[in-house]
C-alpha cells in the first residue's frame, strides 16, 4: 500500500513538473531575457549585504532567501530561453558593438 501511494505521487508530481515545464518553454525570448537579469540583481543582492552590520542570524537568513530566489531565477531563464535561446543571447553578446 505505501509503495503504490508512493509511485502515485511521484507520477503525479512529475507529471505537474512536466506541464509547468511545457508552459514555460511557451514564453517569449523577451522573457527569458528579463528573468536572467532579474537572476543577475538577486545574485548582486544576495552578496552586496554581506559587509552591512547586522546581526549574524539575519544576515544568513537574508541571504539564503535571495540566493535562493536567484537560484529560482536562474532555472526559469534557463528553460525559458533553451538551447537555442543560449545560443541566440551568445551571438548577441559577441556582437562587436559600433
Amino acid at each position: 500500500e505505501y509503495f503504490c501511494a508512493r509511485t502515485i505521487l511521484f507520477n503525479a508530481m512529475q507529471t505537474f513538473w512536466a506541464k509547468i515545464k511545457s508552459f514555460l518553454q511557451t514564453l517569449s525570448f523577451r522573457t527569458g531575457v528579463i528573468w536572467m537579469f532579474v537572476c543577475i540583481i538577486l545574485y548582486v543582492l544576495s552578496f552586496a549585504i554581506l559587509p552591512i552590520e547586522m546581526s549574524a542570524s539575519l544576515k544568513t537568513t537574508l541571504w539564503a532567501a535571495l540566493f535562493g530566489m536567484a537560484k529560482f531565477a536562474q532555472y526559469v531563464s534557463l528553460i525559458i530561453l533553451g538551447k537555442e535561446g543560449i545560443a541566440r543571447l551568445k551571438r548577441a553578446l559577441k556582437k562587436p558593438k559600433k
